[in-house]
């Protein structure tokens, strides 16, 4: 069978190499050194890995130090020594220590929280016009449906006096 103006390489068929393939490093795709490289950094990743998380637990103990005061133990007045604080101590300095904002913002909250509750109480005086309009609409519709009564009552009494 004629193969047409392109004929492309001599190969003919493109080779696809399987996924077991190239990781048992026997495909066509990479070099037979690729394997035994992978393996060599893949060793020393784990090497890596160790060594790191042995330091890891040293540096646990000690606080890293920076500069020449990993040489030299150096006694600085001025220096601000990590303080260790207690769970209990860090919420009561937390709630001491608020900037203007935040103090601005919770004042706030409190406010809207507390016209809140004597909106529901109906004790402000937006709460007291929106009561008194709804007992204007209330009233409204009550006159509104009895009016429709009387005038489906003067309707039925007009299709019976219609009938007889």
């Amino acid at each position: 069978m004629g193969r047409g103006k392109f004929k492309g390489k001599p190969t003919r068929e493109r080779v696809f190499s399987s996924a077991a393939e190239i990781l048992a490093g026997t495909s066509a795709a990479r070099p037979k050194s690729f394997k035994k490289k992978e393996a060599e950094y893949e060793e020393d990743i784990e090497e890596e890995y160790e060594e790191e998380s042995e330091e890891e637990s040293e540096d646990e103990c000690d606080v890293k130090k920076k500069g020449h005061e990993a040489l030299i133990e150096v006694e600085n007045p001025n220096r601000a020594k990590p303080k260790t604080l207690k769970a209990k101590d860090l919420d009561a300095i937390k709630t001491t220590e608020l900037s203007r904002r935040e103090r601005e913002e919770l004042e706030k909250q409190r406010a809207r929280e507390r016209y809140m509750r004597l909106q529901e109480q109906g004790k402000t005086e937006q709460a007291r016009k929106d009561l008194d309009r709804l007992a204007l609409i209330r009233q409204q519709r009550e006159e509104a449906a009895k009016k429709r009564e009387e005038e489906k009552a003067a309707r039925d009494a007009k299709k019976v006096d219609a009938r007889k």
